[in-house]
């Protein structure tokens, strides 16, 4: 396994493999991985013959009042764990590298970028955005995968992949969990033993909603409201937002009708926690079924 920092190398390292007609695979990582992260690079190590995994904490997706200065970088760690993985590269640029002296050129994703998380963090899919183009010209995947907890930013990519017209295959991999329900994530760490508790209402909220779909109730805000209800048991807990959109539009939803997602931001304390469920269209046949 080899780690590069620099983005020429990077993209000879690319066009090598693609000159050898292999299929080159890329992970966007900030790094701090956990075992939801090294889900993404099996799935990613499976479908393809060159993998690289991209470690970058990047500042344009943070707001000044934002953790980035306490975000973990856990690089050495992070090694260990790809190269028991059977990562080829880990590319591992530095800030002066992405983002040079006079740098001005950014993308930006109309319509998908400014709700839900957007609402509140109104310039972080434009980094999102900005960083992911960055690596796709500089890595040149055929696949890049990503992570279902991250919904909007899975939705935010594939438009931006197709608004585009890069031929990348974006694969969005399940959310991987604790035992207890709590979506695995880097910033959990953060969380002390009040707050963790806390966090755990965040699946509990979403699991109930499902269960209430499961009864039959196709109100948006019925479910808002339970979910509400049940996050708010917690009084470290403050709510950012709770949703039901489109799957693929974000767009709210009065009533639930064909593939929803249930989307949830919450502090836990000074930690910001994201999570969501899918429901699908066979989701809820199978609930109309079961309703039967």
């Amino acid at each position: 396994m080899e780690l590069v920092v620099d983005v020429t190398e990077m993209q000879a390292l690319a066009d090598k493999a693609r000159l050898e007609g292999e299929r080159i695979a890329l992970v966007p990582t900030m790094g701090a991985l956990h075992q939801g992260h090294m889900s993404l690079v099996k799935l990613a190590r499976e479908r393809c013959d060159f993998l690289v995994v991209s470690i970058y904490v990047n500042p344009a997706q943070f707001a000044p009042e934002e953790d980035l200065d306490i975000y973990p970088r856990t690089l050495e760690k992070d090694e260990e764990s790809c190269r028991g993985a059977g990562v080829d590269v880990i590319f591992a640029p530095e800030d002066k590298t992405m983002y040079p002296e006079r740098y001005s050129t950014y993308v930006n994703v109309e319509g998908l970028s400014e709700v839900l998380c957007g609402a509140s963090r109104p310039t972080h899919f434009r980094g999102v955005s900005t960083i992911v183009a960055k690596l796709f010209n500089i890595v040149k995947p055929h696949i890049a995968v990503f992570g279902q907890k991250d919904a909007q930013q899975a939705v935010v990519i594939k438009r931006m992949t197709a608004d585009l017209n890069w031929d990348i295959e974006i694969a969005v991999a399940p959310i991987l969990r604790e035992e207890d329900g709590l979506a695995m994530s880097s910033r959990n760490r953060h969380l002390s033993a009040q707050e963790r508790k806390g966090a755990v209402l965040l699946h509990q909220a979403l699991s109930e909603a499902k269960a209430l779909l499961g009864e039959g109730e196709r109100s948006a805000e019925k479910l808002k409201k339970r979910m509400k209800e049940i996050i708010s048991a917690k009084t470290l807990n403050r709510i950012d937002y709770i949703s039901v959109v489109e799957a693929d539009s974000l767009r709210d939803v009065s009533e639930i009708k064909g593939e929803t997602l249930l989307a949830l931001a919450v502090y836990a304390g000074e930690t910001r926690l994201i999570d969501n469920m899918l429901i699908g269209a066979d989701d809820l046949k199978s609930i109309n079924e079961e309703g039967n």
